[in-house]
């Protein structure tokens, strides 16, 4: 488990404190164990898992990928942006179809102007789909390859 940090309460509260000033989240409570990895990446894990003997075991990953954390700075993953979403009242963005279409295809979004700042989240009706960086009036996409879609089906034309 080298490969992993897990952190404490301080910490955890650090990065909690740090998605509810920049999402407009009231008290966000997350019940979970945070693990960290060399590349700053986070995992979610159950808080039963501190009982598990990991000695001798030969693990690749631990839990659910949740953000990347960087110099006070917490960028979601698609995962972290459904678990966040739901309680974020700002930094988050409504898309159409057609740019969601786009978003999850692996392009970036021309979005103009707007009262945004840093990371903002996607999101499409109820559903959320990630996390860009928006910058003078481009929301750059950080969906890795392996998870982009080659294109979106809309309920309708599955029925």
């Amino acid at each position: 488990m080298h490969q992993y940090k897990i952190l404490n309460s301080k910490e955890i509260r650090s990065i909690t404190r740090t998605l509810e000033e920049h999402y407009g989240i009231k008290n966000l409570r997350l019940d979970y164990g945070f693990l960290i990895n060399k590349e700053n990446k986070i995992y979610l894990v159950n808080r039963d898992f501190s009982k598990i003997d990991l000695e001798g075991l030969k693990i690749n990953s631990i839990g659910l990928y949740f953000a990347e954390y960087r110099k006070g700075f917490v960028r979601l993953s698609i995962e972290g942006s459904q678990i966040i979403g739901k309680f974020a009242t700002k930094n988050i963005i409504s898309v159409n179809e057609e740019e969601l279409n786009d978003w999850v295809t692996g392009k970036d979004l021309v979005y103009g102007e707007a009262d945004f700042e840093g990371f903002v989240i996607i999101k499409s009706n109820n559903d959320f789909f990630g996390c860009g960086r928006y910058k003078e009036g481009a929301i750059f996409n950080y969906i890795s390859k392996d998870r982009r879609i080659k294109t979106l089906t809309s309920s309708a034309e599955v029925e």
